[in-house]
């Protein structure tokens, strides 16, 4: 079976693994030792101090301002982790958070006869505040069954159970345009005339200081009719391998509000986490266990209650009644929960 959970010590090195397959332009994850310590020891803090909160733990460190929630899917026949996603709760705190907002001028002469309106690009801090969808990459081998959308929206029922962990507000960056050399155009047309270096080498200095190479970023508005044509056309286009992503969270509810990333152009979807289907319409129910189901055959999304030993899988179950939702013996052991115990259910698509 395959389950959703928080990442452990012990996936250390199959975070490693992951991260070694995510390729130029997944800034989130990459193939870089100190940056995987660092992201596996945020989330195991940001878990501690989410029970502490909630009263399962005395204090026993300094609060973080923005923590990070990070998930792996699991075949548990193997044993093997074969993908990951994260949510972090408060962007820009620690660091500012930037994007080009993508504005019209519009410039104009009664006298002459013209008008003119063309795009600019704005860096901004928006969003600074907003929680954020994050990590979220899925071995190729485990690319079917709807195992890609059950492991992003997985995150939503988590986003479900423990609002109070998050802001109102969620964005979601996508990986901007690259061609077949891992080349983005965005980035030879504009940064890279502040930023004297290829765009692989700025993707890996992106790892240690966002904020740093921003700096060196033109801070007044830009006028993208100046910008080459290969480059202003791929501004807010979704990288090939990233499309699918960007279609399931469009279809929960997120949407493209003109901001893209400063690097690769790459679009950035936001929602209210209220207005998110997976959120909206979920609902919870007294668990009862049997050997079988009598299902309509839709496939639903199912997630215990438990903050550190959060389960969620994807699979079939049927209702008696309003009150009770009834599971099989194996999907009760994946949830590690009991009869009569809450199960919260949302169908995986509409």
């Amino acid at each position: 079976m395959i389950v959703i959970r928080p990442i452990h010590e012990q996936d250390r090195e199959a975070l490693w693994q992951i991260a070694n397959q995510t390729g130029a332009g997944f800034t989130s994850l990459q193939p870089n030792r100190t940056m995987i310590d660092n992201k596996l020891a945020w989330t195991l803090s940001s878990f501690k101090q989410a029970a502490r909160l909630s009263g399962a733990e005395s204090a026993s460190e300094p609060e973080q301002k923005n923590k990070l929630y990070l998930f792996v899917m699991e075949d548990t026949e193997t044993g093997q982790v074969v993908g990951t996603a994260g949510i972090e709760s408060a962007v820009g705190l620690d660091a500012p958070w930037y994007n080009y907002k993508v504005n019209k001028q519009v410039h104009a002469s009664l006298q002459l006869n013209v008008y003119t309106m063309v795009d600019t690009l704005m860096l901004c801090n928006d969003h600074t505040g907003f929680s954020e969808l994050c990590t979220l990459f899925l071995l190729p081998e485990y690319r079917h069954s709807k195992n890609g959308a059950f492991l992003s929206k997985s995150r939503l029922l988590f986003l479900s159970a423990f609002p109070e962990l998050f802001d109102e507000n969620i964005i979601a960056e996508m990986r901007g345009y690259c061609d077949d050399q891992e080349v983005s155009p965005f980035w030879e047309g504009l940064g890279r005339h502040f930023f004297a270096v290829d765009f692989t080498e700025a993707d890996r200095q992106l790892m240690v200081d966002k904020a740093f190479i921003a700096e060196l970023m033109p801070r007044h508005p830009i006028y993208t009719n100046l910008l080459p044509d290969d480059a202003r056309e791929v501004i807010g286009v979704t990288h090939e391998s990233t499309t699918p992503a960007r279609y399931l969270l469009e279809s929960e509810g997120f949407h493209y509000t003109d901001y893209v990333d400063i690097f690769d152009a790459g679009p950035l979807l936001e929602a209210r986490v209220k207005d998110v289907r997976s959120v909206r319409d979920s609902r919870q129910y007294k668990v009862k266990i049997a050997e079988s189901n009598t299902t309509d055959q839709r496939r639903w999304l199912m997630a215990n209650n438990e903050l550190a030993g959060f389960r969620c899988i994807m699979g079939n179950l049927s209702f008696e009644g309003l009150e009770f939702v009834k599971i099989t013996n194996a999907q009760a052991a994946a949830l590690n929960i009991e009869e009569d115990q809450l199960l919260r259910v949302v169908p995986l698509s509409n």
